[in-house]
């Protein structure tokens, strides 16, 4: 039998992830290895694979700077095997991995990612907030006068208007017409953005609900569509708050899989708060 390795599937608002504990920096995992974990029907299953591995043991140097600021990193691939520089969902539930085997005992402490150092904050079991850092606006210079710099191409749809954002990851934020249900749209194959950015973009489209209250879903790159995507969940509230004059700090987000908190704080960083469960233990072969 091949070696077993050792595995914890988690989710955050059913944005799911596979963990993988290598505690010793000894068990690097490939993309091939990475996408067959994700696999719905031949693996475990997630839209993510995440590593939990000692940031003194990263092999990136801009991650191994942030070793003595955080313990650990959370090395992140998207299903399909790609390298992401981040998850928002994700955080909560390396963050409530590590709490749960005794990693880190603190309510408030750092974790790294290829997006520099965040921290995450345990107010209560069920609900953890991460500050994502800061944000901007990706292309101001190419905004037009309402607040687009993007066109979005979905098929059986006129081109739609959108904002990019960079939160340490890219996110193209759809401002969908009254005309369009967003509950109707085909989000099975990737819509098409322009202009197109060099690493991809994952893409939300939303619709206003009410003062700081929006509904959103989501097709994040290298994944398709997903049940909730955290930095997206706060991409969709800061564009929804720049078209309406920057108005409202905190902002409900309604996502397939359930609800997050998003809130504006000082220098341009950006809180997200929910849920995060660890719903199963295994072992599997990496081979």
């Amino acid at each position: 039998m091949a070696d077993q390795t050792p595995f914890t599937k988690g989710h955050g608002t059913e944005n799911d992830f596979v963990l993988v504990p290598d505690l010793e920096g000894a068990r690097p995992i490939t993309a091939e290895q990475a996408a067959r974990l994700a696999d719905r029907r031949a693996g475990i299953g997630g839209d993510g694979v995440i590593r939990v591995v000692p940031t003194s043991f990263a092999s990136e140097p801009e991650v191994l700077e942030q070793a003595s600021a955080a313990r650990w990193f959370m090395d992140y691939r998207n299903a399909d095997g790609s390298i992401a520089e981040m998850c928002g969902n994700g955080t909560r539930v390396f963050a409530a991995y590590l709490r749960r085997e005794g990693l880190e005992t603190a309510d408030e402490f750092a974790i790294a990612t290829r997006a520099g150092v965040k921290v995450v904050r345990f107010e209560r079991p069920d609900l953890i907030a991460v500050d994502l850092g800061t944000w901007r606006l990706a292309q101001p210079q190419i905004a037009d006068a309402e607040g687009f710099d993007a066109l979005v191409h979905l098929d059986g749809h006129e081109p739609l208007s959108a904002l990019t954002l960079d939160l340490g990851n890219p996110h193209t934020v759809v401002a969908l017409p009254e005309a369009v249900d967003l509950d109707a749209l085909d989000l099975f194959h990737g819509p098409v953005v322009n202009p197109e950015p060099e690493h991809g973009t994952n893409i939300e489209f939303v619709r206003p609900m009410g003062a700081g209250h929006i509904r959103m879903r989501v097709h994040e790159r290298g994944v398709g569509e997903t049940r909730s995507c955290g930095t997206g969940a706060a991409a969709a509230a800061l564009a929804t708050r720049f078209w309406a004059g920057d108005r409202g700090d905190s902002w409900t987000v309604d996502v397939p899989g359930g609800r997050l908190q998003v809130r504006m704080l000082p220098d341009h960083h950006v809180e997200l708060a929910g849920p995060a469960l660890l719903v199963a233990d295994g072992t599997t072969s990496l081979v």
